[in-house]
Formats: C-alpha cells, sequence, structure tokens
C-alpha cells in the first residue's frame, strides 16, 4: 500500500507539473493570464485522472481498449461534474466553455493515457521477457 501511495503522488505531481508548464506555455504564447482558480482546477483535473487511470489492476479481465475507454468516460464525467459544480458555485461556463472544456480534456488525456499506458504495457512485457527467460533457465536444469 505504501508503495502505491507513493507511485500515485509521483504521478500526480508529475502530471500536473507537465499540465501547469504547459498551460503556463500556451498562455504565454496566446498573451493571457492564469488565475488561481484555473491551477486549482487543473489540479482537481490531475487528481481525479491519475486516481482513475490508477484504477487499471481493476480492468484485468477485460480487453485493454474496452479499460481504455470505460476510463475516460469515468475520468470525463468526473471532471465534468467538477466543472459543472465549479459553474453552479463561482462563475457559470458558456456554451463556448463547455466545447473548450471538452476539447482541452480530450486531447491531454488521450497523449497522457498514451504515455501511462506505453509505461504499463512495457513493464508488462519486460515482466513477460523475464518470466520467459527464468522458466527457459529452470527448464535447462
Amino acid at each position: 500500500m505504501k508503495g502505491f501511495i507513493k507511485l500515485f503522488l509521483l504521478e500526480l505531481c508529475c502530471s500536473y507539473t507537465l499540465i501547469s508548464v504547459l498551460g503556463a506555455v500556451v498562455n504565454i504564447i496566446g498573451g493571457t493570464e492564469i488565475n488561481n482558480f484555473n491551477v486549482i482546477m487543473m489540479f482537481l483535473f490531475c487528481l481525479i485522472i491519475v486516481g482513475v487511470l490508477n484504477t487499471h489492476k481493476l480492468f484485468e479481465d477485460v480487453s485493454p481498449l474496452v479499460m481504455i475507454i470505460v476510463q475516460y468516460v469515468l475520468s470525463f464525467a468526473l471532471c465534468s461534474l467538477l466543472v459543472f459544480l465549479s459553474s453552479i458555485l463561482i462563475e457559470p461556463v458558456s456554451p463556448r466553455g463547455w466545447f473548450e472544456y471538452i476539447r482541452s480534456f480530450t486531447i491531454p488525456y488521450i497523449l497522457g493515457a498514451a504515455l501511462y499506458y506505453y509505461g504499463v504495457f512495457r513493464d508488462a512485457k519486460e515482466q513477460s521477457e523475464l518470466i520467459s527467460q527464468i522458466q527457459d533457465l529452470s527448464g535447462q536444469k
């Protein structure tokens, strides 16, 4: 459990840092400023997405494509709920804002999930090769 928490926090920190830096670069290029509310929302989005992506072990019995789609839908629903609640409590989101939310959620999610699952599948392949080598060595004795 301790290792899971360490890995979760590491992934959360890395993803938040990456999103924050990319957001700052986009804001500099676009000439806009970022406010504290956006920074908090980016952190909460990262928290939700990293949490959902770490549930991949619950989907071991289904195909990876189904797992990725279910995790995207779950992440999108939770983040949309967060945006909806913040639009009620803080400031309403315009129809164009919802379009921008969908676009700016989906593109980074696809890129981040691709990197995440590349690492997961690479680790699984390495473990499979290691098991094969051990089995080969055991068979030779």
